[in-house]
C-alpha cells in the first residue's frame, strides 16, 4: 500500500486507493491475493484495506484528512522499497504505467466497466455509465425468489469473501446467532459484521437467546463430542427459548431468503445446523435449506 502511494505520488482519495489495490491484484494474479474486495457503495471495496489505512496513520506513515473524501497522505522519509521483492515492484511500475493517467472518476468507471459485479451496489453507476455498461452491472445481480433457509461459517474465510457468499446467495437477512457477538478474527465481532452487512444492503439481527455459552465448546475434540452437546443444547436452549425459534420463522416469511451464522465452517459443528434442523421441522414451513460452504 504505502509503495503503491509512492509510485502515484504520494497522495489520494481513499477510494482511488481502493481501486489502485483492487487492479494491482489482478496484475499479480496469483493465489496469495493481498486483500479481498466486496461490490460496495463506490464498487470494489476491501474491509481490511480502510483498517490498515487506519493502522498505517496511527503509526505515522501516512496522515488522513476528511474533506469531501478521505485523503490520504504518505509521510516522508519512511523506508518502502526493501519490503518489496522485485515481482510486486514490477506490478507496482505496470500499475502505474496502465493507470496513472486516470483521475478518480475514470478509474471508477474503468473498474465498473471491466468488472461489473463489483458495480452492483453503487451509488454513482448510474451517473458514470452509460445503457449498455449499466445493462451488465444489471446482469451480474443475484437475485432468487424461492424462499430459503441458509447456514455459513465463517471460519477460514475473510470477511469480503464471507460477505460475497451472502451477496451471491442473495440473503436479505442475516441472524447471528453467537451467544456473544465477539470475534478476535477482523471484522466479525457485531458492530463490524452489522456494518459490513448493512453496507451492500443485507440487514443483520442478533439473537444471542439461541446461542451456546462459550465455556462449553472448549473440549470439543471429535463429532461425538459436538453431538453431546448438541443434544444437551436442544433439550435446554432450545426448549427454553422456542420463542425466538418461532421468531426467526417469522423472519423467514418477512425477508424470504435469511441465514445463520456462527464460527464453525462445517454445520455439523455449529449449534446452527440444530437451529435450522427445528426451523425444517416446524408445520407449514416454506422454505427449503442450504449450507453455504
Amino acid at each position: 500500500m504505502l509503495a503503491i502511494l509512492k509510485a502515484f505520488g504520494g497522495s489520494m482519495s481513499a477510494k482511488y486507493l481502493q481501486k489502485l489495490l483492487f487492479l494491482f491484484d489482478r496484475i499479480r494474479q496469483r493465489d496469495d491475493t493481498i486483500y479481498d474486495f466486496v461490490p460496495f457503495k463506490y464498487g470494489c471495496y476491501s474491509f481490511q484495506a480502510h483498517q490498515d489505512v487506519l493502522t498505517l496513520n496511527k503509526y505515522g506513515y501516512i496522515s488522513l484528512k476528511e474533506d469531501n473524501s478521505l485523503l490520504i497522505t504518505l509521510i516522508p522519509g519512511k523506508k518502502i522499497e526493501k519490503d518489496i521483492d522485485i515481482f510486486d515492484a514490477t506490478c507496482i511500475s505496470d500499475l502505474k504505467d496502465k493507470y496513472a493517467n486516470m483521475d478518480e472518476k475514470a478509474l471508477i468507471k474503468y473498474t465498473y466497466i471491466n468488472y461489473p459485479f463489483y458495480a452492483i451496489n453503487s451509488v454513482m453507476a448510474k451517473e458514470i455509465l452509460n445503457d449498455d455498461e449499466l445493462k451488465k452491472v444489471e446482469s451480474q445481480k443475484r437475485t432468487h425468489k424461492e424462499s430459503m433457509l441458509f447456514t455459513i461459517g465463517y471460519e477460514g474465510i475473510s470477511l469480503e469473501n464471507y460477505i460475497k457468499k451472502l451477496i451471491v446467495n442473495d440473503i436479505h437477512m442475516l441472524c447471528d446467532v453467537r451467544k456473544n457477538a465477539y470475534s478476535q478474527k477482523f471484522g466479525f465481532s457485531k458492530k463490524n459484521l452489522q456494518e459490513a452487512c448493512e453496507g451492500v444492503d443485507i440487514k443483520y439481527m442478533h439473537i444471542p437467546q439461541l446461542g451456546i455459552e462459550s465455556e462449553y465448546r472448549q473440549e470439543l475434540k471429535t463429532q461425538a463430542d459436538y453431538d453431546a452437546l448438541f443434544q444437551v443444547y436442544e433439550k435446554t436452549t432450545l426448549q427454553d427459548n422456542w420463542d425466538y425459534l418461532l421468531h426467526v420463522r417469522d423472519i423467514i416469511e418477512k425477508y424470504n431468503r435469511v441465514a445463520l451464522t456462527c464460527f464453525e465452517h462445517d454445520p455439523k459443528q455449529c449449534h446452527r445446523g440444530r437451529v435450522a434442523k427445528y426451523l425444517m421441522q416446524l408445520p407449514d414451513i416454506k422454505y427449503d435449506l442450504k449450507h453455504i460452504q
